[in-house]
């Protein structure tokens, strides 16, 4: 996509988007290449210290069974965005070359550090308080996830909720995740929606739905007394793809966003308003852009999905960052 500044102006103007991946994104081993990078064993260090969790191990040596449980993959997906992030920016703030910021569900949390609102650390720290009422909450009722492709849109919403479970994520280009109890999941696959694929997930609970309220209340008091600075750079939110530029309210989109669907339809419709020309997915990348690769086909876009991938995204930066007369 390219946008001029206006008529006669002869002025082209880019606008870099930074996107963080949500639960789900993380594999076995990420960490392993990413330790060889300058400073990233020191990123890793403070977030495990912030979180008291062993993000290196948990990223190195531990299993998918074992860091698929939201406890740990939530800190670890949080951790693993934002050192690819300061790697590829080599000190440079992300306010100098991103026009905007958005991340999917766990991922609003490394969006709320990029957008400078708290250091790092703090967002791991804070993202770990999340992880760990979560699993709470899933263990306390018994629940999944799946996700519903392709199908017509009124009748994928009619089946989930005839088989009594809720829209988790609206991703667009035809992709809904549902969640739920078991039983309502069961139900989902057995009955789905004329001419679309229902694909279980492997996660530990129904999230984005009401029955993760018991980690949205405990969620909201942390929240309130959280330190937070106001964005610094523009901010979507999960729930409308608003613009956020209050701190409080991006905190308590937060924790809605526990018990709210993820519409990142809505955060993708805004990203083709405001006119972006690249958007770069952090650290576990992929997923994102192919969801970019089928509803802003325009728009050019780039996962960095290992330390491989660092100069091709320092280049992409260097593109999409900057006007040029």
């Amino acid at each position: 996509m390219t946008r001029f500044g206006g008529p006669g102006t002869g002025m082209l103007v880019t606008m870099l988007a930074i996107v963080a991946p949500g639960q789900g994104a993380q594999t076995p081993g990420m960490l392993t290449a990413w330790l060889e990078v300058p400073g990233a064993a020191d990123h890793l260090a403070a977030a495990a210290r912030a979180s008291g969790i062993d993000l290196v191990g948990h990223g190195t040596t531990s299993d998918a069974d074992t860091i698929r449980d939201t406890a740990i993959a939530q800190p670890l997906i949080v951790a693993t965005s934002l050192m690819a992030l300061r790697a590829v920016l080599d000190g440079r703030d992300v306010a100098e070359v991103a026009g905007v910021v958005a991340g999917h569900s766990v991922g609003e949390f490394s969006a709320v550090a990029a957008a400078g609102m708290m250091a790092d650390d703090e967002a791991v720290a804070l993202v770990s308080r999340r992880a760990a009422l979560m699993a709470q909450a899933a263990a306390e009722n018994p629940s999944g996830m799946a996700a519903v492709l392709g199908g017509d849109s009124d009748e994928v919403e009619a089946a989930i909720a005839a088989a009594g479970a809720w829209p988790a994520n609206v991703n667009g280009g035809g992709q809904v995740v549902a969640a739920g109890a078991h039983e309502a999941i069961a139900a989902l696959v057995d009955a789905p929606p004329a001419k679309a694929r229902i694909m279980p997930l492997q996660v530990a609970g129904a999230f984005h739905t009401p029955l993760m309220g018991s980690a949205r209340v405990a969620f909201e008091d942390i929240v309130t007394g959280w330190p937070a600075n106001d964005p610094r750079v523009a901010l979507l939110s999960n729930a409308d793809g608003t613009v956020v530029t209050d701190a409080a309210e991006a905190l308590r989109r937060l924790a809605s966003q526990i018990t709210s669907p993820v519409r990142w339809d809505l955060c993708q419709e805004r990203l083709a308003e405001l006119g972006v020309t690249g958007i770069l997915e952090l650290a576990p990348g992929g997923v994102l852009t192919g969801l970019a690769r089928r509803t802003l086909p325009d728009v050019a876009r780039l996962a960095i999905k290992g330390p491989d991938d660092i100069d091709a995204a320092r280049a992409f930066v260097a593109e999409h960052a900057a006007e040029h007369g």
